[in-house]
């Protein structure tokens, strides 16, 4: 896939405004395997966002080989290579988050430009064997190096996309899986079908040194049967290449692997041909000669408003309003995504103390016509409200007469039962009976913390309600000794009815999360009636070992079956 920034494109109408929580600021390219964005991470580092293709995301075998190849690049660590910081081969789509590097592509360098000097090839060469040292040191075999896959930045060659044309299964050359790679680098035995190893990538090296000294690929264009015949059946003419180059060259592309150069002897053998110049490190003087100026990185683009609602009854059953959807500071852009929630929590708070006896009366109202309509039974219902481009949902209270034939155990039922009929009329009564959702904006879980339904939600031992638990072997979960978990498929926004209705029947206690991203609604009850919602802002479960979630919690209180 393409990360060569080129020129930066606008977002399209069928492009996703944000992939796992990054929020994506333009399209860089397209490859193989499907998509290339900018984004940034929260501290504001430029990251490339790689979303693969539909019809490789249905594929099963994909999903498995994209996630083993996946958990072996993580491994990479590289001076030479673009780092894996973050990815879901199990997301809807795969994806992947790689550091972007800002430089050109080679082959778009000697496209523009024109073969590079001597010494140019050279710092590329050292810089690529270094970087394939890295990548087969994580137990990858590139399978796919060429110009497209080299990013020059300032101070150095970058390998991009190591074993993800082996996930992929498609090329430039074939689109079944038989043989992957691009014809014009691959290596004899690539060709043939025969077993790849790294002296496979060691061909490909020299074949990239090639196109980089020459300005074109060394074996020629044409259909890609003749060149991989050339390959296979002719030896290379390397008359055209300059002197110095030659001898390192023709070691790399020696037709059997075993006769190959060594990546510690290319470092070596480039290291000798630049003599002072290696130990002086004129490198990124080379560089800036061969690269164009650099390119500016669009900044990143501000969060929008939380997608999800907290509802509040204002004059009427039928009105609605929505908090979230108010500006803190009218004319000024959120910068970071928790300075702007914790804003937004502020305006849920003023809005809850000016509405509160107002809100308590409706609700009053609409729970005693729901006692009529069921008959005294306690059912619930869902009050009716607009909201831009949906039916708003919004929260709602078991009935008092549901409260009041549970509190009677302690009792006389008969005459607390009666007390409880007798609060249908006082609005009092009824603000302490029914339930408001309460906000807790950005919630941190990893593995060293944990949820609680008790105030602070936030704690800082797994002892809390809901933990988050990540392993290699299995997928990352939700788990709970407390509570029950289900996920919310289908239109967003859930409220307190939907998550009840979800959860009164439920018993896992164990929820995996392979099928949730960023925006997906999880309802959570907890065995004393407690109700929570969970919005996913921030899913990152490529390294488990660093895995994390973060997500926005509404908490209805006393609203379930057990309330």
């Amino acid at each position: 896939m393409c990360d060569a920034p080129g020129v930066f494109q606008p977002l399209q109408a069928d492009d996703p405004p944000a992939v796992a929580g990054y929020r994506l600021t333009a399209r860089i390219g397209a490859g193989g395997m499907g998509r290339v964005y900018l984004s940034h991470t929260q501290g504001g580092r430029p990251v490339a966002i790689k979303v693969v293709r539909p019809e490789l995301a249905d594929d099963p075998d994909f999903r498995r080989r994209f996630r083993r190849e996946m958990e072996a690049a993580r491994r990479v660590r590289g001076a030479y290579t673009a780092e894996l910081i973050d990815g879901d081969a199990d997301g809807a789509p795969p994806w992947l988050a790689t550091l972007y590097v800002p430089g050109p592509s080679l082959a778009e360098a000697v496209g523009r430009g024109g073969a590079l000097p001597v010494p140019a090839v050279l710092w590329l060469m050292a810089g690529v064997a270094e970087a394939l040292q890295a990548i087969h040191g994580a137990g990858i075999v590139h399978r796919d190096l060429k110009p497209s896959n080299v990013l020059l930045a300032s101070d150095g060659p970058r390998v991009i996309d190591f074993g993800i044309s082996l996930a992929t299964g498609v090329s430039s050359y074939t689109a079944t899986g038989s043989t992957i790679g691009t014809p014009q680098f691959m290596a004899p035995e690539q060709a043939s079908g025969g077993a790849v190893t790294a002296a496979t990538d060691v061909f490909a090296l020299g074949q990239t040194a090639a196109f980089a000294a020459l300005g074109e690929a060394l074996y020629g264009d044409g259909p890609a049967v003749s060149v991989l015949y050339r390959i296979v059946h002719s030896e290379p003419d390397l008359s055209p290449l300059p002197a110095r180059l030659r001898p390192l060259i023709a070691r790399c592309l020696a037709a059997d692997p075993a006769e190959r150069a060594t990546l510690a002897e290319v470092v070596e053998w480039c290291r000798e041909q630049l003599g002072v110049d290696a130990d002086a490190g004129a490198g990124p003087t080379v560089w800036r000669e061969v690269t164009a100026p650099e390119v500016t990185v669009p900044p990143p683009v501000p969060d929008p408003t939380p997608a999800h609602t907290l509802t509040l009854a204002a004059t009427g059953p039928q009105q609605v309003l929505d908090p979230w959807a108010a500006p803190t500071e009218p004319g000024r852009a959120p910068s970071r995504r928790r300075r702007t929630r914790l804003a937004v929590g502020a305006a849920v708070t003023a809005v809850v103390l000016v509405l509160t006896a107002l809100g308590w009366t409706v609700m009053d109202a609409t729970g005693a016509l729901r006692g009529r309509d069921h008959g005294g039974s306690g059912g619930t219902g869902s009050v009716a409200g607009a909201r831009p481009g949906a039916t708003a949902k919004a929260s709602t209270s078991p009935s008092p007469s549901a409260h009041g034939a549970k509190s009677g155990a302690d009792g006389d039922g008969t005459a607390k039962g009666a007390g409880a009929a007798s609060e249908a009329a006082d609005p009092s009564a009824t603000a302490r009976a029914s339930t408001q959702g309460e906000p807790y904006v950005q919630q941190w879980l990893d593995a060293k913390n944990s949820l609680s339904f008790k105030r602070p939600t936030q704690r800082k031992d797994r002892a809390g309600d809901i933990r988050f638990t990540c392993a290699k072997e299995v997928s990352c979960t939700l788990e709970s000794d407390t509570s029950v978990f289900t996920m919310v498929f289908g239109e967003p926004v859930a409220g307190v009815d939907e998550c009840r209705l979800l959860t009164d029947r439920q018993t896992a206690h164990r929820l995996p999360l392979a099928a949730a991203a960023s925006g997906s609604e999880i309802c959570v009850q907890h065995r004393n009636g407690d109700i929570a919602l969970l919005v996913i802002v921030t899913k990152s479960t490529a390294m488990p070992e660093s895995a994390f979630l973060t997500a926005d919690m509404t908490v209805w209180r006393k609203a379930g079956q057990d309330s």
